[in-house]
């Protein structure tokens, strides 16, 4: 191993998630795969063509930069790219040439991609963003209903009206119902106006992983999936709303990600001495530990320090002293036949054990999201076996 960890996918647990995924959505319903922060860390360059494989024809991305990373991956004609955010200045006839969809939100952007549309002689294929309560991106009903419409209905040649769209402000919490609820019946509104205005959007679209589980009448024609996909819930509230729903004692996703490294060095430590820097923990007894070359520049948080877990020889033990740049210790006193090189599972399985994402969250305040997007993009990303194989 080259670099000093590794990050394997699972296509199997893929096809487990996607496969309930369209059981759950119906066949009506596009699910488009949300690959941006890197495919949430799990590296768009080996997702997106194992996702593709399986079946996914619809990838949604933040940025311009994401959307050619995509493209440059994609094997099938019909795949499609949208972009959620960032279109750069000078970006956007490229951006239209490549075939992209892209959000607009807002009346600079609107006109700057009719313009441009104009130029290159190419329809923008654009998805109209919706401020609903999110109060971050999106028309208001009053630039819907005073510019926006008017604006389209006066230079419907230079556009695809490819969406109409919003973003539910945390779905993921029941206790956000009263917001969310508020931003349901403005979105029905807000369609209502275009819809009146003969404007017929391809696929309407408001539902991230939680509110596409919790909220089933506003799935529309298609539903932008992240972390559902990746084998993870967006909050335990999902998990336990969809159980009690669907009356389960338990049912679990599969996690597609395991990030491994290994044993650099072997040592004992005498009673008394502190561990790595400082002195925030000390050996009350003489302890064989292990450096592990991992550390906060390869994504693993200093707030797991004294407290996180990992799994060596199917065994559960402890990260001991202070999460360092690039390495960490931890306790082999329960593993007496470690030897360098051995392999460490950061986040995985061994046998019955598992080192989960959630595991991270619990010790460290990170979240799901939040530690996967981290994960640098120069750990190498390999599958567990060829994906091409997984739907022999």
């Amino acid at each position: 191993m080259e670099n000093t960890s590794e990050i394997i996918l699972n296509p199997t647990a893929l096809q487990y998630n996607l496969e309930f995924l369209r059981k759950e959505m119906g066949p009506e319903v596009l699910i488009s795969s949300v690959v941006k922060g890197n495919a949430y860390g799990h590296g768009i360059e080996a997702f997106v063509p194992m996702a593709e494989q399986l079946g996914i024809r619809h990838f949604s991305v933040f940025s311009t930069g994401e959307a050619y990373r995509v493209a440059r991956v994609i094997r099938q004609p019909e795949t499609a790219i949208m972009i959620m955010g960032d279109i750069a200045p000078g970006e956007l006839r490229g951006v239209i040439q490549a075939g992209f969809s892209f959000f607009v939100f807002d009346m600079q952007r609107l006109k700057a991609a009719i313009m441009t549309a104009q130029s290159a002689g190419i329809p923008a294929k654009i998805h109209i963003e919706l401020e609903t309560g999110m109060n971050r991106t999106g028309f208001s009903t009053t630039a819907i209903l005073k510019e926006v419409i008017p604006y389209l209905l006066s230079h419907t040649e230079y556009f695809q009206l490819s969406g109409l769209c919003t973003h539910f402000a945390g779905a993921e919490s029941i206790a956000n119902y009263l917001r969310i609820d508020q931003q349901q019946r403005r979105f029905l509104r807000g369609r209502k106006h275009f819809i009146q205005a003969g404007l017929y959007p391809e696929r309407t679209h408001s539902c991230c992983s939680a509110a596409a589980i919790r909220l089933p009448k506003m799935r529309f024609n298609m539903v932008r999936i992240g972390i559902l996909q990746y084998g993870f819930w967006p909050s335990p509230e999902i998990k336990i709303e969809y159980l009690r729903k669907h009356k389960l004692a338990n049912f679990n996703l599969h996690r597609v990600i395991t990030w491994r490294s290994r044993l650099m060095s072997i040592k004992k430590v005498q009673m008394g001495e502190f561990i790595g820097y400082g002195t925030s923990y000390q050996a009350s007894e003489e302890i064989l530990i292990g450096i592990v070359p991992v550390g906060y520049s390869n994504g693993y948080s200093r707030m797991l320090s004294n407290s996180g877990r990992v799994l060596i020889d199917g065994v559960r033990t402890s990260v001991i002293g202070n999460i360092n740049m690039n390495s960490f210790a931890i306790s082999l006193q329960q593993i007496g036949t470690a030897k360098i090189g051995d392999e460490v599972i950061l986040i995985g399985s061994a046998g019955a054990l598992e080192i989960s994402v959630a595991s991270f969250g619990e010790l460290s305040s990170q979240l799901n999201y939040e530690l996967l997007t981290r994960l640098p993009m120069d750990i190498p990303r390999l599958y567990t076996h060829p994906f091409e194989s997984v739907t022999d």
